[in-house]
């Protein structure tokens, strides 16, 4: 049966599995099926009495539990729009994005309703408490209505977080969410017994889409934490769930390859020179990959990984290790999927062939790169940004195709490699395309470094790093302690360091990607919530700044316009 419609699907999963467990928090409350169906009915009497009606605009402000989904899918199917909002806007981003939705009721956890205005809380019908389902406040008591909406609906506004714009309210419909569970299932079929760990918030569509409304449909079992997936944290919860599908964002396998595998087959010249042996370096990692799987709980099946680009270097330990794990590639407004394989296809550097019922393409392709804008056709593609019809126009082709702003190619079996952000490609002197994620993605690589942003600076290219804290007191045993009677051979290590860290990245990347230079950003780069760098904030950053001061730089590289939720 072709299910179409939020309000279809809630309605088949309610009634094919009342017994079995849908949403439960980790050591906490377990709600099935059944008991979903029954708070999706109070918080829509709720609604109601509070005068909505079908087409208002509802937001969703919450940290992960089982009545984020709950509310979700109240609001969806009574034929109101949802505003699933990220948690990590600044407090003057959710005011605006609450008013500019024209929202008229908020469900919200509790620490994040202390981060509205009161401005913003008296402007809505009623205010709802996720946690408990109450009343936090009410100012219109009047009857409102319901409707069972139709496919082609509006069902959810989704604000990006741009590293370099405002965001955007991205509009899709009740069809092209339910067409993404068409897609996953085509390309890594769940089933009831699986069990989902949930650590991304559910305002990010991806676990929304692929890890909420996915697993629902099939009467699968999401697990949530009531805290930051920390890895003190998460060690335990692994153990406990048992996991066998989860989904991430490549910081966090990133973190554990660095911090865990290389730090340790680099420790010392033992290991460091086994290493560098090939058939040994694929011994060591399967050694490793049998230890984090049973890290995991020994169940997992599916590690999904997506909404950034992954670092070569741990893909290469992630498929040598055998873990099973893929990589996708989407869009927010594409809800969001568009290519991907399953564990047992993926290749080195590919999210992937396009999914069934997804149709990519390239434009404007150089001939000698054979690399190109891809553009999609997809059942699941936006209506549109809300109200803001001119950005619209610019991201769908003549013919209707949606403009996604990456550049890639396909290799002869039509698997599609990303190559970067069209805006922040940059071009070299003699007319080379440069991407500043593939010299990112060695750069950090490096023991020493935990993030960094390459730019351009008067036809130079220089790398913003921000060093791995650890690592480093590690490498100079506590000269950070003595930095005031030390201070002029400290600095010396430093740009030895550094210069060490130009030598290892040119000896890595094509002539015309080399760079010139090494920066300490000494703060954590500024990241938007779904944790991508906000580029524009350090293009054409030059060494003055870096170090300190806030002086305008020289040439920029090209910033993106929106921020997708990609994974490449």
């Amino acid at each position: 049966m072709a299910i179409d419609t939020l309000y279809e699907l809630v309605r088949h999963s309610v009634r094919m599995f009342p017994n079995k467990v849908a949403y439960e928090m980790c050591d906490g409350e377990k709600v099935t099926y059944a008991e979903v169906g029954a708070r999706i009915a109070k918080v829509q009497e709720m609604l109601v009495s509070a005068g909505l009606e079908p087409g208002d605009k509802v937001a969703l402000l919450s940290s992960n539990m089982p009545n984020w989904g709950v509310s979700y899918f109240a609001v969806t199917t009574a034929g109101m729009v949802a505003v699933p909002i990220l948690p990590d806007f600044s407090d003057d981003e959710l005011d605006r994005i609450i008013a500019h939705s024209e929202c008229k009721a908020l469900l919200v956890s509790d620490r994040l309703f202390t981060k509205l205005s009161k401005r913003t809380v008296e402007s809505l019908n009623v205010v709802i408490r996720t946690k408990n389902l109450g009343i936090i406040s009410q100012k219109v008591s009047r009857t409102g209505g319901t409707h069972v909406p139709a496919p082609d609906d509006l069902a959810v506004i989704i604000y990006t977080s741009g590293t370099t714009s405002k965001p955007k309210g991205v509009m899709l419909t009740h069809k092209a969410l339910c067409a993404q569970v068409g897609l996953s299932s085509s390309i890594f079929p769940v089933v009831p017994d699986d069990v989902f760990l949930s650590v991304l918030p559910l305002s990010h569509t991806y676990e929304c889409s692929i890890g909420m409304i996915y697993p629902f449909s099939m009467g699968a079992r999401v697990v949530y934490l009531d805290r930051p997936p920390t890895a003190s944290v998460l060690m335990p919860v692994l153990k406990r769930v048992r996991p066998t599908v989860m989904l991430i964002v490549p910081l966090i396998i990133e973190k554990i390859y660095r911090h865990q595998v290389l730090a340790k087959f680099r420790s010392n010249g033992f290991w460091r020179t086994l290493y560098k042996v090939g058939f040994m370096r694929r011994y060591l990692h399967r050694v490793a990959g049998r230890k984090l799987m049973e890290v995991f709980g020994g169940r997992l099946r599916f590690l999904g990984i997506g909404g950034a680009k992954l670092d070569r270097g741990t893909e290469a330990f992630l498929l040598e290790a055998r873990i099973p794990y893929a990589i996708g590639y989407g869009l927010t407004e594409t809800a969001p999927l568009l290519a991907g394989a399953a564990p047992s296809q993926v290749r080195l550097g590919s999210t992937g062939p396009q999914a069934p019922g997804v149709e990519l393409r390239l434009e404007n392709v150089n001939p000698a790169t054979r690399q190109g804008e891809i553009v999609a056709r997809t059942p699941s593609v936006m209506l549109g940004y809300y109200k803001n019809p001119e950005a619209t126009a610019e991201v769908f082709t003549a013919d209707g195709w949606f403009r996604t702003g990456d550049l890639g190619e396909f290799d002869k079996d039509g698997w599609l490699y990303i190559k970067g952000r069209l805006k922040n490609m940059i071009v070299g002197p003699s007319g080379e395309n440069i991407y500043p994620e593939e010299i990112e993605s060695v750069l950090n690589t490096h023991v020493y470094i935990s993030d960094s942003i390459v730019t351009e600076q008067e036809g130079r290219l220089v790398a913003l790093v921000h060093f791995n804290t650890e690592a480093l007191e590690a490498k100079f045993e506590g000269w950070r302690e003595e930095w005031e009677e030390k201070k002029e051979e400290w600095e010396a290590r430093m740009e030895q360091l550094k210069k060490e860290i130009v030598d290892y990245v040119n000896a890595k990347v094509n002539r015309f990607s080399r760079i010139s230079e090494v920066v300490e950003e000494k703060d954590e780069f500024i990241k938007t919530p779904t944790q991508k760098i906000r580029r524009f904030l350090y293009s054409g950053k030059n060494t003055k700044e870096a170090d300190g001061g806030r002086t305008s730089g020289g040439g920029a590289v090209r910033s993106e316009a929106g921020d997708p939720d990609r994974a490449s």
